[in-house]
């Protein structure tokens, strides 16, 4: 394991359904949007072009929000691990990092903190199979690594 060794994981079937959902909803609300004319119903009111761009907008935004589960990435290094999720980002160094889980039915792997709590990593989701499985073997060599690293130089002493 070199020190230059860098892990960086993604998901991916997450990503390929958010944008072709995100692009439909798009797609969905413009033609919406432009079938928006005449009246209301049996009231005064009509469409204008404003309710129009407003649809349009509304569709943009709600491309928007499902392109946000596009965001979880892992990075890890020598040093430590980068956990980027849905919301919310942490950097940890190896030495807060008990073990690296990935439980069976779990939806994504988590690390476990040596003060009991669980940080989940959505880009590692069992959805992703056997992609997800390599990303944690790699974190768990990279953890193994540092736990060497720190008994040689322990028993170096």
């Amino acid at each position: 394991m070199s020190d230059s060794e860098l892990v960086r994981l993604k998901p991916r079937r997450i990503r390929v359904v958010c944008w072709v959902s995100a692009v439909v909803l798009l797609v969905v609300f413009t033609a919406v949007a432009t079938s928006l004319t005449g009246a209301t119903g049996n009231g005064y009111g009509t469409f204008q072009r404003g309710d129009q761009f407003a649809m349009v907008g509304l569709g943009v935004l709600g491309a928007l929000a499902i392109l946000l589960f596009t965001r979880p990435r892992v990075e890890a290094d020598a040093r430590g691990v980068r956990v980027r999720n849905v919301v919310g980002s942490y950097e940890l160094p190896w030495e807060v990092v008990r073990g690296v889980r990935f439980d069976r039915g779990a939806p994504w792997a988590s690390l476990e903190l040596h003060d009991d709590d669980l940080l989940p990593m959505v880009a590692l989701q069992a959805a992703d199979k056997e992609t997800a499985v390599e990303g944690v073997r790699a974190l768990r060599r990279l953890h193994q690594a540092h736990l060497a690293t720190l008994s040689g130089g322990a028993s170096a002493r």
